[in-house]
């Protein structure tokens, strides 16, 4: 009897998880920056999940379906983030998407003055780091394309 009502909810699994738009993004034909934009998404669009690759994130929205920043979500439903939202609801909710609703944040601690003064040069990895360099026609053409202009700031010494 407990395997028939377990087959019974695993279609429930399998529901796309709710969220929701959190700023203004464009919702892109493949997850990555320089990739077509399918719409624009505005603030507070309700969407679903439907898969999760590195920081990007596939939904499906009204404007259609593609690929978003994962830090553009609040993942779970309305009922998920209301404050009075019942326990049912989010063990519901948990026992659907794996999330309560609730949001963690995690830091990232620094160096520490010890770890400071021993720190030595690794060329080796100051020669990757190069190779993420753009050059000034690369920076310009990047800027053109946001519509950005030159601006000078003066550094104070």
């Amino acid at each position: 009897m407990k395997f028939l009502a377990l087959l019974l909810f695993l279609p429930l699994l399998a529901l796309a998880e709710p969220a929701t738009v959190i700023r203004a993004t464009d919702l892109k034909k493949e997850p990555a920056t320089d990739s077509a934009t399918v719409a624009a998404l505005a603030e507070n669009t309700a969407v679903e999940v439907l898969e999760r690759k590195s920081g990007w994130t596939r939904v499906k929205a009204a404007g259609g379906e593609g690929w978003v920043r994962m830090l553009s979500l609040r993942l779970g439903g309305a009922a998920a983030s209301k404050p009075g939202a019942s326990g049912l609801t989010q063990m519901f909710n948990v026992a659907r998407t794996g999330t309560s609703g609730t949001q963690v944040t995690t830091g990232v601690r620094g160096l520490d003055a010890e770890q400071i003064a021993n720190a030595q040069p690794n060329p080796a990895e100051l020669a990757k780091l190069e190779k993420f360099a753009a050059d000034r026609e690369a920076a310009t053409g990047f800027a053109s394309q946001g519509k950005l202009s030159p601006t000078s700031v003066d550094y104070p010494r």
